[in-house]
């Protein structure tokens, strides 16, 4: 099979990028020693990465919105690896903050950008799978790059893992700048008038869905430690291994994803939404045994990153005269989402409530997800709701 270098370049980017924001969650406590602060102090720096991204995704692609792709893919990589530098030799918590919020702002705009360079370079029945192709970096980076980053802030020291990660954003450059052709110039945008996409119906819902479907997955993941030991009364080492059968899913979810989403938008969404409700419904049960947990988990990971790219591929859909940015705002809405989920699993426990209580919860949201897009199914025509525009 032909190698498609630009998808490549994005892919190695989207691993670059899921790196440095999941790794930081495993060497926490030493951070917290190294710069004599609390844990929970700490785990405010992943807070501020997740804000940065939703705050900085709009903002960052109206800026880039006149220069060619492949330069504002180069810049928002060049601002990844500065960051990763300067988060390596922050000498404050304070100055480390500042690193990740800094190295946020690349997230959305790549992601945006690279959505579009995605779909440009392949034909249109394959552009799901294309957006699935550099989602798919991101989905390795929990298999492959969050564990050896993680190790290496451990055993080695937080700040040579921020080292290394900036090296990934230096061959992203290069890949960037070897693989995708120099391009035009484009126009300046009309800000007002591509703010005002945003505000349409179509593309508010398909917003919210995201932020609905990331809610959903992030209730369980934020807490699957403490819901395993809880339930499965599983060991350290079991958790580790179930979350590299998580990333396993992840990206297997988000290669069918793509690829039925390249047939129907909103069946891949439906399907895909239905198994994920149900697998939340059913993992108190069949996190009872270890089998049972892994099982759930594997297919629960899947379905989870299934909607990845149909999401990302509404959004673009419905808000077609600003591509560009409604993607990189949908990269937002994912963040956002990720912190309702986290949320709403902390104000489960914090009612004294079952750790079964946080699945089910997630659950709820997948259903709200889902009764979103059945309201934009009756609201789209055929054309739109089963074809990529």
């Amino acid at each position: 099979m032909k190698i498609n270098f630009p998808l490549l370049a994005l892919a190695i980017g989207a691993f670059a990028i899921g790196t440095t924001e999941f790794s930081p969650m495993g060497f926490l406590p030493q951070i917290a020693e190294n710069l004599n602060i609390s844990i929970p102090t700490a785990g405010m720096l992943i807070t501020a990465y997740a804000l940065g991204v939703m705050i900085g995704a709009p903002i960052m692609t109206l800026w880039f919105g006149h220069f060619s792709r492949r330069k504002a893919l180069m810049i928002a990589m060049s601002i990844f690896t500065v960051g990763n530098i300067l988060a390596a030799i922050a000498p404050s918590y304070w100055g480390l903050m500042g690193a990740r919020i800094l190295t946020s702002l690349n997230h959305g705009v790549f992601f945006g950008i690279g959505s579009i360079v995605a779909t440009s370079v392949v034909p249109k029945d394959k552009q799901a799978s294309a957006v699935a192709m550099m989602f798919m970096g991101l989905t390795i980076a929990n298999i492959g790059g969050v564990p050896l980053a993680t190790w290496v802030g451990q055993n080695i020291g937080w700040r040579m893992a921020f080292a290394a990660i900036a090296g990934l954003g230096v061959i992203t450059m290069l890949a960037l700048w070897k693989a995708l052709p120099e391009g035009a110039v484009g126009q300046r945008p009309n800000v007002k008038a591509e703010l005002q996409v945003l505000t349409r119906k179509p593309v508010v819902l398909a917003l919210l869905t995201t932020v609905m479907s990331a809610g959903a997955m992030f209730t369980l993941y934020t807490y699957i430690a403490p819901t395993l030991q809880n339930i499965t009364h599983a060991s350290p080492s079991f958790i580790t291994m179930m979350l590299v059968l998580i990333g396993v899913g992840f990206s297997v979810g988000n290669h069918f994803g793509g690829k039925f989403a390249d047939l129907s938008l909103t069946k891949t969404l439906t399907g895909f939404l239905l198994l994920l409700m149900t697998m939340m419904l059913l993992f108190p049960i069949l996190a009872q045994t270890k089998m049972g947990a892994a099982l759930a988990l594997v297919v629960w990971g899947a379905a989870a990153f299934a909607v990845v790219p149909p999401l990302q591929m509404r959004v673009m859909a419905v808000a077609h005269e600003a591509p560009g940015l409604a993607s990189s705002v949908n990269i937002g809405a994912f963040n956002l989402g990720n912190a309702v989920g986290a949320a709403a699993g902390g104000a489960v426990l914090s009612m004294g409530m079952s750790y079964a209580a946080v699945s089910i919860t997630g659950a709820v949201l997948t259903a709200l997800a889902l009764v979103l897009v059945l309201i934009q199914m009756k609201m789209s025509r055929p054309a739109m709701t089963e074809t990529v525009c």
